[in-house]
């Protein structure tokens, strides 16, 4: 097992996120690191030499954050990778393999050349996502890799909606028996699990109950402002305590939307002014963001494999 105690590598496209991702970086809510705004299939393994974590599909960085509340060492050597949903989701373009935004060759050409001690993932839970799940884990499993995987929800967390995702691991199996989990020095060196969730990704579980794709749950967080923004659903009204459930959300505002059902926000998410002008993009990398609370526990779970 190889501890490292150079900086994270994050690597994300868009401007917007790239920059929230500086910001947190410069706070001290995620590992410090750099930021790669190219494409991942511009990037070379030479590239990420002397990086200890690498998060690739960067986000806002709740991977990162999920890994240091899980009780997962920012020195220790570690990759995340969300691929683009859109090819395997209800709510995409419906292309799956054949999408140019099926970026899974590129994620597994960068782990087969570098070997990570670990790798985490994520993915929607369709059944064209389950069918890229098996894809990734026999490419992982020929590349060294033993595979762990679970279909989580957020609801399985206490929020009070679904968000269904593919979550899985991928160890190495040279690294698992130095003691990377569960062999050799088992979980020595390992911080404990803990901390409330006030970084940024966890409003990003605003999206509809019933949605599976993130494009949709896009929409609907976009479509949630006070200003009655176009979409069908907007809020209206913010109902504060109104009974949300225990755990993390027993503090949400619940705001009631156009189509009549009340949904639970993290308190102080909203109301964004409408002339606030990085509202749609703040809104935007949020719903894009994986859950926060699941991704903790999955870690936590895999720490103890």
């Amino acid at each position: 097992m190889r501890t490292n105690v150079n900086p994270a590598y994050y690597n994300e496209i868009d401007p917007y996120a790239a920059e929230r991702l500086r910001r947190s970086i410069a706070a001290g809510i995620i590992a410090p690191g750099d930021v790669d705004q190219r494409s991942i299939r511009d990037v070379q393994p030479s590239d990420l030499r002397g990086y200890g974590q690498c998060h690739f599909f960067a986000g806002i960085g709740v991977w990162s954050y999920a890994l240091r509340r899980a009780g997962w060492d920012d020195t220790r050597e570690v990759w995340t990778g969300s691929c683009p949903c859109q090819p395997f989701s209800h709510a995409g373009s419906g292309r799956g393999f054949a999408d140019d935004r099926h970026l899974w060759p590129d994620f597994h050409r960068l782990i087969r050349e570098c070997q990570p001690a670990a790798v985490f993932g994520e993915q929607v839970a369709s059944p064209d996502g389950l069918a890229w799940l098996d894809s990734v884990q026999a490419d992982l499993e020929s590349s060294g890799y033993a595979v762990g995987t679970a279909d989580l929800c957020s609801a399985g967390v206490g929020a009070p909606n679904i968000r269904q995702r593919l979550y899985w691991v991928g160890y190495s199996l040279g690294a698992r028996l130095e003691g990377y989990a569960g062999h050799g020095h088992g979980a020595a060196g390992w911080t404990q699990p803990g901390g409330p969730a006030t970084a940024s990704g966890s409003a990003g579980r605003l999206a509809d109950a019933d949605s599976h794709g993130r494009p949709q749950e896009r929409r609907r967080i976009d479509a949630a402002g006070r200003d009655g923004a176009d979409g069908g659903d907007g809020a209206t009204e913010i109902a504060p305590e109104s009974g949300a459930p225990d755990g993390f959300w027993s503090a949400a505002d619940w705001t009631l939307c156009r189509d009549g059902r009340w949904r639970p926000i993290e308190p102080g998410t909203f109301p964004l002014a409408a002339s606030y002008p990085e509202r749609a993009d703040h809104l935007r990398v949020i719903g894009n963001a994986i859950n926060a609370e699941v991704a903790t526990t999955f870690i936590a779970a895999a720490m103890e494999a």
